[in-house]
């Protein structure tokens, strides 16, 4: 009710500019300065540099109204734009007869433009007083008066717009994970690394363990995959020449929504040539702890109830090592796949029958060991079982050439020795395929071109793949991972979003 109340005065407000022959809607206001360089050049000087002569500027700029404090004869404002919030000065005997249609036409969340020179008020605020303003967008929702921070979560994430207008910590959140993405490509940049793109539609599921997206192509009548990774056409551009190749972007996957699961995420994948996993785990200390100083300002970072730290090296541990002193877990206790099961079983992990002693073996990993890596952890020795794209252990062929690392109980990145062998990768691909005809939904195709292409050779490479979002959430303070993308999806409701 009171929400229609509201509604109705704005648009009665709107009909008496649009009466009066205003457009509530123009573009012809060009700003020259923001908020942020007002507070540059004046934020520290005292009320007395403002009172002579010469020695401010006149500044024109524009915004969003955030408050509005009515004197009569005079007006407060906030002013927010794209850096920040300013305070306005309004009053009658400077502005005339505009002066009344500001006071009574002009509500907060309108956007306007103003030209004025700044000042300090009594109690040190830096203020522009306003000797020119004009309407530049009539707003006909009221913003509301308290945003309720996490009792409204899902409003917020329905509602980006309005979160990010209301709630300047939500923007900024946004605005470090803009600044990390940029850290990072020039990280890579700078490493002689090739930025490209690869497709999104694949006509084969591969590159990953996930369930895909499947879309049709009326055109060509065929069925496609979202991408769950671009691994395999990343590695074709190794074969081509691209020694060093990155890319980041979005891959989808067709699984549950979480607060560490979104089914459409950002990540980067790099490959380098003449490289194996070892050194990708130094490369990967080298990103993180620079990005840690970069956002956080130290090594040292808060994370929720946690404090992590970023000072390389990372901590090593094999997955048996891991299982027996964080777990509790002495895998070499279980000799046959029965007891593995029944270990699986009083973790109540559900099997669903095709797997292996390698996959059961991570499925227990990750329900005893994983949540409890706080500090950055690599975790090496896969089973072949769980890496289908990965190199053989040459001491032990029964591991893999591959590490995980996890920071603050969750996987943020995955790596390895490339496997380059085209008879290991084909032997692989049709272990998959037998998986996959006994149920599992996540395994992938035969992809019989990157065979072909692997026959060409493949240089000896190490490949990796870091979950943008996740580490986003560690370096933004985050609880979800809803909270670090912009348009998280959602169950529509009834009125469509």
């Amino acid at each position: 009710m009171e929400e229609n109340v509201l509604l109705q005065a704005k648009k009665e407000k709107l009909n008496k500019i649009i009466s009066s022959g205003i457009n509530p809607f123009p573009n012809d206001f060009k700003p020259d300065s923001r908020s942020s360089e007002i507070f540059a050049l004046y934020g520290d000087k005292e009320h007395t540099f403002f009172e002579e002569e010469g020695n401010v500027s006149q500044f024109c700029l524009a915004g969003r109204i955030m408050s509005l404090r009515n004197f009569g004869k005079s007006c407060f404002a906030h002013l927010k734009d794209g850096d920040g919030k300013i305070q306005l000065f309004f009053q009658k005997r400077t502005l005339g007869e505009k002066y009344e249609f500001f006071a009574d036409l002009i509500d907060v969340g309108d956007i306007i433009g103003v030209v004025g020179k700044p000042f300090k008020t009594k109690t040190g605020e830096l203020t522009l007083n306003v000797t020119d303003f004009k309407l530049l967008t009539k707003s006909l929702r009221p913003l509301p008066e308290k945003w309720h921070g996490l009792t409204d979560v899902e409003a917020r994430y329905r509602q980006r717009y309005l979160d990010l207008i209301v709630n300047s910590d939500v923007s900024e959140t946004f605005r470090k994970r803009i600044r990390m993405i940029k850290l990072i490509r020039k990280f890579f940049d700078e490493k002689g690394f090739l930025e490209v793109e690869t497709p999104m539609m694949h006509h084969l599921v591969g590159g990953a363990t996930a369930k895909p997206f499947k879309t049709h192509h009326n055109a060509l009548d065929m069925d496609l995959y979202l991408r769950i990774a671009p691994e395999l056409h990343l590695k074709r551009l190794v074969v081509g020449g691209f020694e060093r190749v990155y890319e980041i972007n979005r891959n989808f996957r067709n699984e549950g929504i979480s607060t560490k699961h979104n089914p459409e995420f950002t990540m980067i994948e790099f490959y380098q040539a003449y490289a194996d996993y070892k050194d990708l785990m130094k490369l990967t200390e080298e990103l993180l702890s620079m990005l840690a100083l970069e956002i956080c300002g130290g090594y040292k970072i808060s994370y929720m109830d946690m404090e992590i730290d970023f000072t390389p090296p990372f901590k090593v541990m094999t997955m048996a090592s891991a299982l027996k002193e964080i777990g509790g877990v002495e895998i070499e206790n279980f000799k046959d796949m029965e007891s593995l099961k029944n270990m699986a079983k009083s973790l109540d992990i559900q099997l669903k029958g095709f797997e292996g002693a390698g996959k059961i073996i991570t499925e227990i990993f990750e329900r005893t060991v994983e949540d409890k890596l706080i500090n950055p952890t690599f975790i090496t020795e896969f089973p072949v079982e769980v890496s289908p794209l990965a190199r053989r252990n040459e001491k032990n062929p029964d591991i893999t050439d591959r590490f995980e690392l996890y920071i603050a109980g969750r996987e943020i990145a995955n790596a390895f020795s490339e496997l380059n062998d085209p008879i290991d990768q084909k032997e692989r691909f049709l272990k998959q395929m037998e998986d996959k005809e006994k149920g599992d939904e996540e395994a992938g195709d035969i992809d019989y071109d990157y065979i072909r292409a692997l026959e060409y050779g493949l240089p000896p490479t190490a490949g990796e793949g870091i979950g943008i979002d996740r580490l986003a959430m560690i370096f933004t303070n985050s609880p979800s991972i809803r909270d670090v993308i912009l348009f998280p999806l959602l169950k529509p409701r009834n009125e469509g979003y």
